[in-house]
Order: C-alpha cells, then sequence, then structure tokens
C-alpha cells in the first residue's frame, strides 16, 4: 500500500481579505501544501485570478461558493468553474441548483460537494425560513435527496450517504 503524505491531504483554508494577502501565505507555504481552499471572501476580492494564480503555482483548488441560485445561472458559473482546474465546488443541496451544476460541470474532472445546511444555523434559523425540521433531521433528509439524485452514482453519492447514515450501501 502506498503512503500518502500530508501535504497531499491538507486543504489549507485561504480565508483572508485580499490577494496580496493570499499571495503572501502562498509564498510561505509553497512546496509544504499541494491543495488549498478559496472562499467567498477571497474570491469577491480577487475574483478568478486568484484561482489561476493558484493552479500557476501547481496547486490544486477546493473552491468554497457554494452556489443557489436559478438553474441556468449555476450551469454557466459551474461551466466557469470548471473551465478554471478547480478541483471542488460546493454547491447546495437542492435538486435544481445540484443538476444544473452537474449538467455543467460535464467534460471536467470537478467534483462537486453538496451542502445540506450551513454550519452556523440553527433550529431557530430554520423556523424563520419556514423550516419546521430540527438541524439535524434536516441534512438527513437532504442526504437522502442527494441520494436519490438521479447521477449519484456516477459521483460517487450513494456510498457516502450511507456511511454518514450508519447503514449499509445498496
Amino acid at each position: 500500500m502506498s503512503k500518502i503524505v500530508a501535504r497531499d491531504r491538507l486543504i489549507f483554508a485561504l480565508d483572508v481579505p485580499s490577494a496580496a494577502e493570499a499571495e503572501r501565505l502562498l509564498d510561505r507555504l509553497q512546496g509544504h501544501i499541494s491543495f488549498v481552499k478559496v472562499g467567498l471572501e477571497l474570491y469577491t476580492a480577487a475574483g478568478p485570478d486568484m484561482v489561476k494564480r493558484v493552479v500557476d503555482r501547481g496547486m490544486r483548488v477546493f473552491l468554497d461558493l457554494k452556489f443557489l441560485d436559478i438553474e441556468e445561472t449555476v450551469r454557466r458559473a459551474t461551466a466557469r468553474v470548471a473551465a478554471m482546474g478547480v478541483d471542488f465546488l460546493t454547491v447546495h443541496a437542492n435538486r435544481k441548483a445540484l443538476s444544473a451544476a452537474v449538467q455543467g460541470r460535464e467534460g471536467s474532472s470537478l467534483k462537486l460537494l453538496a451542502v445540506t445546511v450551513l454550519t452556523n444555523f440553527d433550529s431557530q434559523d430554520l423556523r424563520e425560513m419556514g423550516i419546521q425540521r430540527t438541524v439535524q433531521d434536516l441534512v438527513v433528509a437532504r442526504l437522502l435527496d442527494v441520494e436519490n439524485f438521479p447521477a449519484q452514482r456516477q459521483y460517487g453519492l450513494v456510498p457516502a450517504v450511507a456511511r454518514l447514515l450508519g447503514r449499509a450501501a445498496r
């Protein structure tokens, strides 16, 4: 069995407000990490050029933008992300958004990560949005919805969902 080096398993979060600060961190970490997360704040400040800079350094990119919009917008935006050479993109676990993202990533190696519920939400937040479930119940319901997603086997979602729910994969 081959040994996996930590630098290839860790994803460093570039949660900084500017490209200049991100570049300083990348300079210091060059050769020590191979994968970075670019979130909404940095992407808003530096845009696709920041992703290009990371890719040009030979690093992998996890773009954490949590797409949720009308289908055509998600499809086109996902296609743009795929064209940038991004490895992972977050999309809300909404059937229409996920379907559009799957269409947008076609022909690429981009992997989609479905966000079931934002980590800072509690039951009160859900009630304010008209959702009468606990956070745990909503996460499970959305996981099951992803499990029944038409393209789920192609993207390996069923085994992951089954493990998370503590039952055997079908």
